[in-house]
C-alpha cells in the first residue's frame, strides 16, 4: 500500500515506520503482536488508529512513545531511530519531545494537579516548572482546581490534568491512547475539543488510539489496524478538505 499527501511531501516525516514487528513470547509458543508496518506520519498531521480490541493498535502507540521495544524494524520518530536509543537516552527524548495521554490517567495521588503537571519540566531542570504548570492548567479550565489532589476530582478534571501534563512541554509530538475511554459523553466530547485545540495551537503531531469512530475521523488521516497489520488508511471524514490524504492501494 502506497500512501501519498501533498503535505506530507513537502517535510520530512515526524514518524517513520519500517518493517515494525513486535513478537512476545508465551507459553503457547511465539505470539506476533505487530507484523511488518509500514507507515509515514508527517509533521503537524493528526492520525486516529482504529481496530478490534487485541489488534496492536495501542502497543503500536507504545511503541511511538518509547514505552514498548520493536523486535524488528525501524522507528524513527522525530529523527531520531528510538531502535538505537538505550533506556536513559531514550527517557530523556520521551521527556524533552514527546507528550503521552493515557486513558487510565496515570496521576501520582500524592500531589496536587499543580505538582503532577509540573513534574515533566521539574525533571528537566526547568526553573520555570510551576509558572508553567500554572498556565498550562488555566488553558484545559482547572486554574480553580490547581491545589486538589486527584481523589478529589471528577474523572473528566483529572484526564484534563494530564492533558496539562503532557502539553506543559509543548510536546513535538502528542501521544493519546483511549483519552476518553473512561469518560462519559459529553465530558469526553470536551476533552477531545481540548486536545485538538491544544494540536492546533502548539503545532504538535497527534497521534490516537480510539474505539470511537466519530473521534477517528475528525483527524486527517485513519489508520485501521486489524491482527498485527495496516488494514486500510482513509482520510478522516471531518478532516478540512485541504488536509484530506489521496490514498492508492
Amino acid at each position: 500500500m502506497t500512501v501519498s499527501s501533498s503535505s506530507a511531501d513537502r517535510t520530512e516525516p515526524a514518524i517513520r515506520l519500517t518493517g515494525l514487528s513486535l513478537t512476545l513470547g508465551s507459553e503457547a509458543g511465539p505470539v506476533n503482536i505487530l507484523r511488518g508496518i509500514d507507515l509515514a506520519v508527517g509533521a503537524g498531521e493528526t492520525v486516529g488508529i482504529v481496530g478490534p480490541s487485541g489488534s496492536g493498535k495501542s502497543t503500536l502507540l507504545m511503541i511511538l512513545g518509547g514505552l514498548e521495544r520493536a523486535s524488528s524494524g525501524t522507528v524513527e520518530v522525530l529523527g531520531r531511530d528510538l531502535t538505537a536509543l538505550d533506556e536513559d537516552r531514550l527517557a530523556l527524548f520521551r521527556r524533552d519531545a514527546v507528550g503521552i495521554v493515557f486513558q487510565s490517567f496515570h496521576l501520582i495521588p500524592t500531589m496536587t494537579a499543580l505538582e503532577n503537571v509540573a513534574v515533566p519540566l521539574e525533571l528537566a531542570g526547568k526553573p520555570e516548572a510551576f509558572e508553567a504548570a500554572e498556565a498550562a492548567l488555566v488553558r484545559v479550565g482547572l486554574g480553580h482546581r490547581m491545589g486538589h489532589y486527584p481523589g478529589q476530582l471528577s474523572g473528566g478534571e483529572q484526564q484534563r490534568v494530564a492533558l496539562a501534563r503532557a502539553t506543559v512541554g509543548r510536546p513535538r509530538l502528542l501521544l493519546a491512547d483511549e483519552p476518553t475511554g473512561n469518560l462519559d459523553g459529553r465530558t469526553g466530547a470536551d476533552i477531545v475539543s481540548l486536545l485538538f485545540d491544544l494540536h492546533a495551537e502548539q503545532g504538535t503531531t497527534l497521534v490516537l488510539v480510539t474505539h470511537d469512530p466519530a473521534l477517528a475521523d475528525r483527524c486527517d488521516r485513519v489508520i485501521e489496524i486489524d491482527d498485527g497489520l495496516i488494514a486500510r488508511i482513509r482520510p478522516g471524514a471531518h478532516a478540512a478538505p485541504e488536509k484530506r490524504l489521496s490514498v492508492a492501494e
